[in-house]
């Protein structure tokens, strides 16, 4: 028989902290680019090679202009700078705005 000592929980380190607020936070993505096919292909692998599927994504044509909007939660701010600046660099992309959306709780 085994005995189980009760008491406080230790204290978060700063990295859990970072996690659990990461997973709060909601990164959106939204990119202009020209009406082409292999722009879509293209964001959506900056996601999937990090095994990341995103929460949401919406992608429409006017004209000759791709609007894609993706949200993506338990993003680090780092990563979410990184992948908004690859895509930035994909040819026939002409802008990508971010913003960041907090879960109350």
């Amino acid at each position: 028989m085994s005995s189980v000592l009760l008491g406080t929980a230790p204290a978060a380190s700063p990295a859990d902290r970072a996690e659990c607020g990461a997973a709060l936070v909601t990164f959106c993505f939204s990119v202009q680019a020209a009406a082409e096919p292999g722009i879509m292909p293209r964001v959506l692998e900056l996601f999937a090679k990090r095994g990341l599927v995103p929460q949401k994504w919406h992608s429409a044509v006017s004209g000759t202009v791709l609007t894609i909007d993706v949200q993506m939660g338990g993003l680090g701010h780092e990563l979410a700078d990184y992948i908004a600046r690859c895509m930035r660099q994909i040819a026939g992309v002409d802008a990508v705005l971010t913003s960041e959306r907090r879960a109350k709780g």
